[in-house]
């Protein structure tokens, strides 16, 4: 989209009730008369900025942010004059995804979010700010969304993505600091529709670009999510990512498995802010066809957390839902993201954020011994049965065994397997996971094979 301007003008995520990211160069930037001087003067600074209007009508300049904290205020001046109010300092995420970030608290028509109506009910919260990019799609990159920043408040945390509001409920109560929460995303989309067409290009050339020349496209078409509701909040300051997606992707996790990844280095390019965070959720079970077998996508996405630097990754393989794409216990996965970021960006330490993850395997006659990192203090399994353990020898034959959990092991078993090679855990589409460590964080799925099927 471009904007000639002929008076000062200001992109949709610069407006009253933001939160600046604390202690940092945030960009200010907008439209106005060609060849015309902008300047800005922030409440907390003691001098203005000022910046020349470019040939094109477009200016951007960049001031420091203090420590958290506010409200303030920001005049900015050109040929008229722009004030915005109720600026909060303080932390900033984007939350992006498809339905289930988009999912909001009041849930789905009947989709419920589990124990939405407390936190609806302690909605008023001057410290905690909101902005939902309205959806839209384009073929080419926008430098502007639609939508407003608002304070919350019942109704508006009610219409707000309930993963991204918790988590940001969660941190505030924390750090005792003012959160911004960008939420930025559309049911039943692909990451491919969310990266950016350089990217696709040279890295994941196996997607059709020419796709997007189409007389007619929608929200599924590659980079047209990115084009319109990811670029133009790309000069915003932020900490990081929280991110729900990959159901889209489910039929073709080796694509995703590249796809990712690069998504993730390109927004962190993009953003040129560095390896900031990026805090994922790993696809719940979910009764798939017989086509897809979602838990090696969700092996991506494990593989993801353990090779891409600065993320992490919440685990739902304990709270899926058989029949319903969407679970109802958004408020602890909201959580267990917020877990990552106090542990790993905030520095609170002690705070355990991972699940278990598989370190070795080791045989002895026919049992199989697991161990484990991220379980420092032992694993459980909350008085449930352990289950969803299979093992298979050389035949590749896998059969259902039993498991035994120990202090800081799990033993795995089955009488139909003399020599076993190979272990899985909750290797289908829908499973309920039974392996935890001790702050209750569950374990991903997990093989210790690599064979295709």
């Amino acid at each position: 989209m471009e904007i000639r301007a002929t008076e000062l003008r200001l992109p949709a995520i610069l407006g009253n009730h933001m939160v600046l990211q604390q202690q940092s160069k945030v960009a200010v930037w907008g439209w106005a008369k060609a060849g015309s001087v902008v300047s800005v003067k922030a409440s907390w600074a003691e001098k203005n900025r000022k910046v020349s209007v470019a040939a094109d009508g477009t200016w951007k300049l960049n001031i420091s942010t203090p420590v958290a904290g506010g409200p303030y205020e920001i005049a900015i001046r050109a040929d008229t004059t722009i004030i915005l109010k109720d600026v909060m300092i303080g932390e900033v995420w984007v939350c992006s995804g498809q339905s289930n970030m988009q999912m909001p608290m009041y849930g789905y028509v009947g989709q419920p979010v589990r124990g939405s109506n407390d936190y609806i009910a302690h909605g008023n919260n001057k410290n905690i700010r909101l902005f939902t990019v309205k959806k839209s799609f384009s073929k080419e990159p926008q430098t502007n969304c639609e939508g407003s920043w608002s304070v919350s408040s019942p109704e508006e945390v009610g219409n707000f993505s309930a993963v991204a509001y918790i988590f940001g409920k969660y941190i505030q109560e924390i750090l005792g600091v003012p959160i911004g929460l960008i939420h930025s995303s559309w049911g039943g989309t692909r990451a491919e529709a969310w990266t950016d067409a350089v990217t696709l290009k040279s890295d994941i050339k196996d997607v059709d670009l020419f796709v997007i020349n189409a007389g007619k496209i929608d929200a599924n078409f590659p980079t047209v999510l990115f084009n319109a509701m990811i670029n133009p909040i790309l000069n915003y300051g932020i900490r990081g990512v929280i991110w729900y997606q990959g159901e889209a992707n489910a039929t073709n996790p080796e694509r995703y498995s590249r796809l990712f990844p690069a998504m993730i280095k390109d927004w962190r390019t993009r953003w040129n802010q560095g390896d900031f965070p990026f805090y994922f959720v790993q696809t719940a079970p979910f009764q798939y066809d017989t086509l897809t077998n979602a838990a090696f996508l969700r092996e991506v996405q494990l593989k993801t957390m353990l090779n891409v630097p600065n993320t992490g990754m919440a685990v739902t393989l304990d709270i899926g839902d058989k029949y319903c794409w969407h679970p109802a216990e958004k408020i602890l996965v909201g959580k267990r993201l917020a877990y990552w970021a106090l542990a790993k960006t905030y520095g609170e330490k002690g705070l355990p954020c991972s699940g278990p993850v598989l370190k070795e395997m080791t045989v002895e006659g026919n049992n199989v011994c697991l161990s484990f990192n991220y379980a420092d203090f032992g694993l459980s399994s909350f008085g449930k049965e352990a289950q969803g353990f299979v093992v298979a020898g050389v035949d590749r034959l896998f059969h259902p065994a039993h498991a035994f959990i120990g202090r800081d092991f799990v033993k795995v078993w089955s009488d139909e397997v003399e020599k076993p090679v190979a272990v899985r855990y909750c290797w289908e589409n829908y499973t309920v996971g039974t392996l935890y460590n001790v702050a209750e964080l569950p374990a991903s799925s997990f093989r210790t094979d690599n064979w295709d099927k």
